[in-house]
């Protein structure tokens, strides 16, 4: 049996077809009605006169609501002023079933409510895009990676120690034992490149951040490659090859979804390599430049990344940050100790951190100092020295946030609207 779907209208212009979905709007007129049917692929008009459907099918106008579900059967045809371009003549619409009074209208809704409905608020025309577009970077990201001959390692969630610092551990019991919820992916996908040597990957990370502001989640996906013999050049070289791959591949694929946001496409169509790569020295001369009183040493905050990457229209790349700021396994930069071989890459637009990056410490004595410099015990990361143990190897690798990524291409005010169920300090349901 074959099925039809809205997205592939063009492919059976002249043809009757059945279409199955749901009431997404009705619109009544005398002796004609108009039901915009959408099915998950897209949104179709579909037009019910007495003289095309048969009676039982014209008269649905009468117990109808928004979002009841329907079978409808017509012959599609082209037209411009329809959505998408094309409608259909209806000659039969069968109701499955009749939805209670929607709690979605088209009427105003306050940000709260509209989260208390994410299950309903997702079938909307603008949820609908973004999820659109961040499938496409999904799948972007893996397209990436596999035509690069890159392995997928899987990471575990449940993990026994920090990977970005104790203050930020979701903690639970673990049998008995105090386990973690994941961080990052990156120390395992240092075992992984030290089998594979390209690998990366792919899953939910946590941070218990008391953090309420419109960039961050407590529930979050990340990318994360790690390449063995890469240097920081080779890795901020492969970022911005990452980067500008999934923004070409939005371009193609999902301009309708933009159109719908009302993104500025032309901005994204600006975006070209090189990217701009500078020091965090000079981006702290950029701070101070505009006003900011900043000290050498301290830490971005969202306001100075959304100064420094103001200055450039393509994501600009920050690198060689103070070792202090920075995680314990970032390698010293060998023409300054105070400093680390640590990336940040900032998307334009005022958007900030998207990825955030490293050649990681290869020697194994300055590793056990840091470890316990930061108050943890070589016990805590037995198994991860063992990998400079026996083998060590110069090796970079950074994580992109997915969730912030879909934030900046679909151009949005918060980072909330970018996972189909967030997860947020004040929210744990839906």
């Amino acid at each position: 049996m074959k099925e039809y779907f809205i997205q592939n209208a063009k492919d059976f212009i002249g043809e009757e077809v059945t279409l199955k979905g749901w009431a997404y709007n009705v619109r009544k007129s005398g002796k004609i009605w108009f039901l915009m049917l959408r099915d998950g692929t897209g949104i179709m008009q579909c037009v019910v006169t007495k003289f095309d459907a048969d009676e039982d099918s014209f008269n649905i106008k009468d117990s109808i609501t928004q979002e009841s579900s329907v079978i409808v059967t017509g012959e599609v045809k082209e037209e411009p002023r329809s959505p998408g371009g094309y409608e259909m003549l209806a000659k039969k619409v069968e109701l499955v079933s009749i939805a209670e009074e929607y709690p979605i209208s088209l009427k105003e809704h306050g940000i709260d409510y509209l989260m208390d409905k994410r299950h309903l608020w997702l079938r909307s025309k603008r949820q609908h895009a973004i999820m659109r577009i961040r499938h496409t970077i999904i799948k972007s990201i893996r397209d990436f990676f596999d035509d690069r001959d890159f392995t997928l390692i899987d990471t575990p969630i449940f993990q026994q120690a920090a990977t970005e610092g104790t203050a930020t551990l979701f903690e639970t019991d673990y049998f008995g034992e105090p386990a973690y919820l994941t961080q990052s992916g990156q120390l395992y996908g240092e075992a992984g490149a030290a089998a594979f040597g390209k690998i990366y990957c792919f899953g939910p990370t946590f941070r218990a951040e008391k953090s309420k502001t419109r960039r961050h989640l407590t529930e979050f996906w990340m990318v994360e490659p790690e390449m063995a013999y890469y240097d920081l050049d080779m890795n901020m070289d492969l970022a911005e090859a990452f980067v500008q791959y999934i923004v070409s591949q939005v371009l193609e694929h999902r301009r309708p979804e933009l159109e719908t946001l009302e993104r500025d496409i032309s901005i994204l169509e600006g975006i070209q390599t090189p990217f701009p790569r500078i020091s965090y020295t000079d981006a702290v001369k950029i701070l101070q430049k505009n006003g900011v009183d900043f000290k050498w040493g301290d830490d971005f905050g969202g306001a100075d990344e959304t100064i420094i990457s103001s200055q450039f229209k393509s994501p600009v790349m920050v690198h060689r940050y103070p070792a202090a700021i920075k995680a314990f396994y970032m390698k010293r930069d060998p023409e300054n100790e105070e400093q680390v071989l640590a990336l940040d890459m900032l998307a334009p637009e005022g958007y900030g951190e998207i990825i955030g990056g490293s050649q990681r410490e290869d020697d194994i004595d300055l590793l056990i100092q840091r470890i316990k410099a930061d108050g943890a015990t070589e016990e805590d990361y037995a198994w991860y020295l063992d990998l400079r143990r026996y083998g060590s190897f110069p090796h970079s690798g950074f994580g992109l946030g997915l969730e912030r990524v879909v934030t900046w291409l679909c151009g949005l005010k918060h980072i909330r609207e970018t996972a189909p169920f967030p997860r947020t300090m004040t929210r744990l349901n839906p």
